[in-house]
């Protein structure tokens, strides 16, 4: 079951340019991580109600931020969906007819994590994340 919006993900070509507009925005720090596959570094920024904006740079070249900045430029990557059951999801939204990008949930920034393909979501790429321990 989809439980909440966890984090709306921002692809940026730099970080160091991109977080004071965004501190400067939200009025809140950067709290910054490398994800577990080393291929994309992370601004996130906790706001409200705990949902969080991410900033994402690429850290390698052709991982899949690298080539969506490439193709469209600097902007909205993706909209992630908190559930509690990573796989039982994926699962169930394959069963809906959704077109997966992870058919198992994988190690992300804060949690297990899955990807829908934006063919089959109206254009836009949709996670869906299990938070780990420390959300």
């Amino acid at each position: 079951m989809i439980k909440r919006v966890h984090h709306i993900g921002i692809a940026v070509n730099s970080l160091k340019e991109s977080i004071p507009v965004f501190e400067k925005i939200l009025g809140v720090k950067a709290h910054i991580q490398v994800a577990p596959d080393k291929t994309v570094k992370e601004a996130s920024f906790r706001i409200g109600d705990g949902v969080e904006i991410g900033l994402l740079e690429p850290a390698v070249a052709g991982s899949a931020v690298a080539k969506f900045l490439e193709k469209h430029g600097e902007g909205l990557h993706h909209i992630a969906l908190e559930t509690d059951n990573i796989n039982a999801e994926l699962k169930a939204m394959g069963k809906k007819g959704f077109q997966l990008i992870d058919k198992e949930g994988r190690e992300g920034v804060a949690g297990k994590i899955g990807f829908i393909h934006p063919k089959s979501a109206n254009g836009v790429l949709m996670e869906l994340i299990q938070p780990g321990e420390k959300e």
